[in-house]
């Protein structure tokens, strides 16, 4: 596939991820703050939410199979998948920021909210991105159109991350709540309007398939449980795949634990009057943007060394960054802050390269069981299946930790 032929669909390809980023970058950043700080959510019903959307999630990633062998007409095309999905994951994304009523302390009704949120906001989530991982590796099939593909993703991934500055400054860092849902309203509907399209002009490069091939597709979607469970079996006998999960769920628990408590952490421990609330929106931006510069400047280092090795050295560089701050004390308030944002973009701007060695998985599993197709779904379904659980856990973790330290009682600093 030649430069010239991917650019046209890999445009339409990284207009999906601008609406996702858009989306998912703004909840994941803000949520746990709004339930926690202003509808005062208890921590009991917190860890009940939790809970349910770690079940939701495993239930959720199980049907992942159905993006291969559905007969559903919304799910027997990847494209149809978003196109469904987009107004769905648009009107799930607004589900938090609008509270049900006024909220006391402690109220059952926001664990409720909670609930509903966290898992509608997933299941939607799941249908159109999931749908999208596909994509990448069945269409771009050659390392070099994965990498110019990758190019192009974090440039709309870029402009996708700019939402959490907005958010910020506009409602002073949510401190304004009408200001921060005007901003949610005019960020789902741009998202919504980037998926559809990143749909459209997808599906005027959409490769016409052989009688063969469609015949071949009719008897994939009678495939009985047990062969889903015995095609699941032969991905896990992979080393590589089950290494990379292991890691995979660490790194979705640092992600995880840095977009739900980063302003959390930066307002306990950083004076107000040592940074002001612009600086503090700018650092939280920078956290979401500078990874995608990151990836765009790397481009060359990705070519020469191969993603394997760039992964590696974030490590490294998130140990010794690490290292140094503990040694330096938390009292050295403008380092912390340069230490807080430098981790979140190392951890952001790797996992931004995932899904390059489960593409490459996915084309191995392809040659080594000699498939007439790849079963992408399947493996980008069993990857969110054991890592999704790290998105749960790490909340929980965190808090009951930040809770044994005082957090959010009065009478303790």
């Amino acid at each position: 596939m030649t430069l010239l032929s991917i650019k046209p669909i890999a445009w339409g390809y990284s207009m999906i991820t601008l609406g996702t980023e858009m989306l998912n970058s703004v909840f994941s950043f803000y949520y746990v703050k709004l339930f926690l700080h202003l509808y005062k959510i208890s921590e009991v019903a917190f860890y009940q939410a939790q809970m349910i959307l770690m079940i939701w999630n495993a239930l959720n990633d199980l049907t992942g199979y159905f993006h291969n062998n559905s007969q559903a007409d919304c799910c027997s095309s990847r494209r149809s998948s978003v196109l469904y999905g987009a107004p769905l994951y648009s009107i799930a994304f607004l589900l938090p920021w609008f509270p049900w009523k006024y909220y006391q302390e402690g109220d059952w009704l926001s664990g409720l909210h909670l609930v509903v949120s966290l898992c509608a906001f997933d299941s939607t989530l799941t249908f159109v991105q999931q749908a999208q991982c596909t994509l990448f590796a069945e269409i771009f099939t050659r390392h070099e159109s994965r990498l110019q593909l990758i190019k192009i993703n974090q440039m709309a991934s870029l402009v996708g991350s700019t939402s959490i500055l907005f958010c910020g400054l506009i409602s002073d860092n949510m401190e304004i709540l009408l200001n921060f849902q005007a901003v949610a309203v005019v960020i789902a509907i741009l998202a919504s309007a980037s998926l559809y399209t990143g749909m459209y002009h997808m599906n005027r490069f959409e490769p016409k398939r052989s009688l063969e091939e469609n015949l071949f597709s009719e008897s994939e979607q009678d495939l009985p449980w047990t062969s889903v469970v015995s095609l699941m079996r032969q991905v896990l006998t992979q080393k590589n795949f089950c290494l990379f999960l292991v890691m995979n769920f660490f790194q979705v628990f640092h992600l995880t634990f840095f977009n739900n408590f980063m302003m959390i952490f930066a307002d306990s421990l950083i004076p107000k009057d040592v940074l002001s609330s612009s600086i503090r929106s700018i650092m939280y931006g920078a956290g979401f943007i500078c990874p995608q510069c990151l990836v765009l400047i790397s481009q060359s280092w990705l070519k020469k060394f191969g993603y394997y090795k760039i992964i590696l050295i974030s490590f490294y560089l998130e140990g010794t960054a690490s290292i140094v701050m503990l040694l330096l004390g938390q009292q050295y308030y403008y380092f912390l802050a340069l230490y807080l944002t430098i981790i979140m973009v190392i951890v952001q701007a790797s996992f931004c390269l995932f899904n390059l060695p489960l593409a490459d998985m996915v084309d191995a599993d392809l040659l080594k069981f000699n498939r007439q197709s790849p079963l992408s779904s399947m493996v980008f379904g069993i990857n969110a299946l054991f890592t999704k659980p790290a998105q749960s856990l790490a909340p929980m973790m965190i808090l009951s930790k930040l809770k044994q330290y005082g957090y959010g009682n009065p009478d303790k600093r």
